[in-house]
Formats: structure tokens, C-alpha cells, sequence
């Protein structure tokens, strides 16, 4: 489900930590949006309305509107900085996105069809080498997350970067370039139940002795 996501900022012109601290303590959180060819505006963001939107995943690679002052610009997440100790957000970056600008962004990985694969019904663990990818595209196309197929893997089986399948506009720069095509999944025999089928060390070497 597509979700539309709207971040209402103010501008703000005193800079520094010490304006910072008095920001946050008014339940704001301090912040820019930068890029696009234009200045960089500092912001003041709601804490808490923040913290709803980043509840949701589809937020950190989402195309999002920013109104600033009841100026709209279309920008995506690019930092985010939280409190080590406590759940308080200290600072975020958003980046401006035009209509031709191609963008980079991280997006996870939704695994699919693990349960029906033949390696797993024959006993197979899946291993997730990634759980997400830096893709390229314009923001107009710019996926929530790609799906990832594990329906028809067999035991023994690896899916690589170039076996996802990519929407209309968008590329992995990875595989551009070489030895970069790296393992996404697999499907082995579980440790355990590797060592339990083969033989003992002993046992095949008492085998392998000739008979008086």
C-alpha cells in the first residue's frame, strides 16, 4: 500500500548547540533541507510527529513532501542522528529531490516465498547475506523496498544481486561494477544435520581396514 508522507516544518534562523538544546527542549527537533541547486534551510520538526512517521519503514526510502513556512519541496531522508541512551531524535537531514535528479538510497529487502522453497522443504536453513541495497533512480521511482523470491530455490542454491527483479528506472550500481554481483540468500543444510549425515571419522577409517 502506497502511504504519502508529510513533514511540517518550520524555518529557523538561530544556530549552535545552544540553540539546538532550547529547540529540543520545546519538543522540536533541529534540522535541514539541503541540495536541489537551492540553499540550505534550517528546520524545526515536531518530535513526536517525526517519531509516528518513522515508525513506518516505507518512511526511510520514501519520496516525502516537506512544508517549510507553506513552501512544499519533495525531499527523502538522508540522516537522522537519535540520543545513544534515550529515544529522543537530535537532529535530521532531508535532501531536496527535482524531477531529473537521480537519487541514491538504501532499500530494504522484503524476503518472499522462503517457506515453499524446495532446498527448505528438503530440510534447507536460509541464510540473508543482505537485508537491504543501495539502488539508483529518480525520485518519481523510487521503490519502498524490492521484493526478493525464494519460491523456486533449491538446497544448495544463491541468489545474487543480478537475480532481483527492478522496477521500470531503477538500477543497482553495484553491478556496474567488477566482482560486485554479491550473494543476497541461500539455502544449505543446517550445520547439525550436515556433520549427523557424514561419517565419523573413526567409523570410515575402521571401514576403510582390510579384513583378517
Amino acid at each position: 500500500m502506497q502511504v504519502d508522507f508529510t513533514i511540517n516544518a518550520e524555518g529557523r534562523g538561530d544556530v549552535g548547540k545552544g540553540a539546538s538544546r532550547r529547540l529540543r527542549h520545546t519538543n522540536n527537533v533541529p534540522g535541514i533541507i539541503y541540495g536541489g541547486g537551492q540553499d540550505a534551510v534550517l528546520l524545526a520538526v515536531n518530535h513526536d510527529d517525526l517519531m509516528t512517521h518513522l515508525a513506518h519503514e516505507a518512511f526511510y526510502s520514501h519520496l516525502l513532501t516537506v512544508k517549510v513556512d507553506g513552501k512544499t519541496e519533495k525531499a527523502v531522508l538522508k540522516d537522522l542522528q537519535r540520543h545513544p541512551a534515550k529515544p529522543r531524535l537530535l537532529h535530521v537531514d532531508f535532501l531536496r529531490v527535482g524531477e531529473n535528479d537521480i537519487i541514491h538510497m538504501h532499500i530494504p529487502l522484503h524476503f518472499t516465498g522462503q517457506d515453499v522453497a524446495p532446498g527448505v522443504k528438503a530440510g534447507g536453513q536460509v541464510t540473508h547475506s543482505m537485508t537491504a541495497v543501495d539502488i539508483a533512480c529518480l525520485g518519481k521511482d523510487l521503490p519502498e523496498y524490492l521484493t526478493v523470491d525464494l519460491s523456486t530455490m533449491e538446497m544448495g542454491a544463491i541468489l545474487h544481486l543480478s537475480d532481483i527483479p527492478l522496477p521500470q528506472g531503477v538500477q543497482i550500481p553495484a553491478l556496474a561494477l567488477a566482482d560486485h554481483n554479491l550473494a543476497v540468500a541461500s539455502i544449505h543444510m543446517p550445520r547439525g544435520a550436515a556433520e549427523e549425515a557424514a561419517p565419523a571419522p573413526v567409523a570410515a577409517a575402521e571401514a576403510s581396514k582390510p579384513t583378517e
